[in-house]
């Protein structure tokens, strides 16, 4: 693994402030309180003190969900999906000469980035949301002009996903943070290749619910990020604890403040392979270009409360504005039913989650050849606030 002062090499003169920073950042992490395996209570509920940790942070760390045996399988089927990406952006065809995937998607799916670049900071990109560009070191000589960071509609791509999207502990946690009856959001693959992961500008999620009058912690829900490699101070992300509470936050005047993107209240979220962070989508977060020798690959899938999405119109971020209705939600909560389903018939050994939507209503879903083939661009229904 790399060391912080190596990872922070390629920052040139600030090479030694940012390896202090990574430091520091890792010892204040450290006594947050925020980790630890899924645990629950006597009446089979997720542990009080996790939620307590969850909302005082803004995130926990999960520790040991998945296990070696289906992190090999995951891995496998990532490296074929990356194996299969196009040549480069706008080719039909793979570095083989396949045809490439995606390429026919009608949602948003591949996004590119220069190496060590940040394609979203002071840009217009997601209403604006990312309001200071990272700095970005230089790549070695011989990078590739443009590599994928983030891939959406992921659960159509990997069935893996699929299956930890299932995951009964993780499904438990996203009942008792947002209720029984919670709802989808969206799924994505990001991708931080060493020496040429781009960074992700410090931003808070969602556009929808701030002026709103019932606003508070929990009204934009909050994200599942599932590490293959585990991460790490260099390549993985920072979190503002607590900024999650916060109705209205200026990131350009933090930036200025700090005089540099090293936000000093900021935390890493720091995991091994197989751990699972829940992270606010509140919170201040965001990245650094991967300068390190170390891989991440984090599988994101999140989950809203249902009454901030029903009835509401959303953010058109992932798609085009809609309001959301009873239809639109069970239509996209199918994935909750094909995911539990995919799990059950590869891990038999576990309890399925119960998601009470579909048992009130007596849904049953399969997964087979049919429901696979109808993820195709599943995402045009993302329920974005």
């Amino acid at each position: 693994m790399t060391t912080q002062d190596e990872a922070a090499a390629g920052y040139g003169a600030e090479s030694a402030a940012m390896a202090a920073y990574l430091a520091a950042g890792a010892q204040r992490a450290a006594t947050l309180g925020n980790r630890g395996p899924i645990r629950f209570d006597a009446g089979g509920r997720v542990a009080p003190d996790i939620l307590e940790a969850y909302w005082r942070c803004g995130f926990y760390v999960f520790e040991g969900v998945l296990d070696r045996a289906e992190l090999a399988e995951i891995e496998a089927e990532v490296k074929d999906l990356l194996d299969r990406l196009p040549s480069r952006q706008g080719a039909p065809v793979d570095a083989k000469g396949r045809p490439a995937v995606a390429v026919d998607c009608k949602a948003p799916t591949l996004f590119w980035a220069k190496p060590l670049g940040d394609p979203m900071g002071g840009t217009s990109f997601a209403n604006g949301r990312h309001p200071v560009k990272m700095f970005e070191p230089e790549a070695a000589a011989g990078a590739p002009d443009e590599v994928v960071y983030l891939i959406l509609g992921s659960l159509q791509f990997l069935e893996t996903q699929l299956r930890v999207y299932g995951h009964p502990g993780l499904l438990a946690v996203a009942a008792a943070v947002n209720g029984e009856d919670f709802a989808p959001f969206n799924e994505a693959l990001f991708i931080k290749e060493p020496g040429l992961g781009a960074s992700v500008a410090w931003h808070r999620d969602g556009v929808t619910h701030w002026d709103s009058p019932d606003w508070d912690e929990g009204s934009h829900g909050f994200n599942f990020m599932a590490q293959l490699y585990g991460c790490t101070p260099a390549n993985g992300v920072w979190v503002v604890p607590g900024s999650h509470k916060l109705r209205k936050v200026d990131i350009r005047a933090m930036v200025a403040q700090a005089g540099s993107d090293r936000l000093p209240d900021a935390v890493p979220i720091v995991c091994k392979p197989g751990d699972v962070a829940i992270t606010n989508r509140q919170a201040v977060h965001g990245s650094f270009a991967n300068t390190s020798r170390d891989w991440r690959v984090t599988l994101n899938f999140g989950f809203h409360r249902r009454r901030s999405v029903l009835g509401v119109k959303g953010g058109g971020l992932h798609n085009a504005p809609a309001i959301y209705d009873e239809a639109r939600i069970r239509a996209r909560a199918r994935v909750i039913g094909y995911a539990i389903d995919a799990r059950r018939s590869r891990f038999p050994e576990e309890a399925p989650f119960a998601y009470r939507p579909h048992v009130d209503g007596g849904e049953l879903w399969t997964w087979d050849a049919a429901a696979k083939a109808s993820m195709k661009d599943y995402n045009l229904l993302d329920l974005s606030i």
